[in-house]
């Protein structure tokens, strides 16, 4: 088992820092992976939240999915790795 398996916790870990972004409940959208195509629900996603931002990972691939970075006047957002979000209504 790697270092980052040990490391990683789940999406609710991560449920508030992008709930903030997104203003909903992320912890039911369906993401897919643009790496694999994996689909699953973001609870359910590899989080890493020990560095400066929080990251999370595809299971399929280990793909950067998506990142938040909170700095003192901004929040940054990358969702690359992502083909897409469904959010629930």
């Amino acid at each position: 088992m790697s270092d980052r398996e040990t490391d990683a916790l789940d999406g609710n870990a991560a449920a508030g820092a992008f709930g903030a972004v997104f203003a909903a409940d992320v912890t039911t959208a369906v993401v897919v992976c643009a790496g694999c195509g994996h689909r699953d629900v973001f609870a359910r996603l590899a989080v890493y939240a020990r560095g400066p931002g929080v990251v999370v990972r595809c299971h399929g691939c280990d793909t950067v999915l998506a990142r938040v970075v909170e700095t003192p006047d901004s929040t940054w957002v990358e969702l690359t790795g992502s083909a897409s979000w469904r959010l629930p209504s």
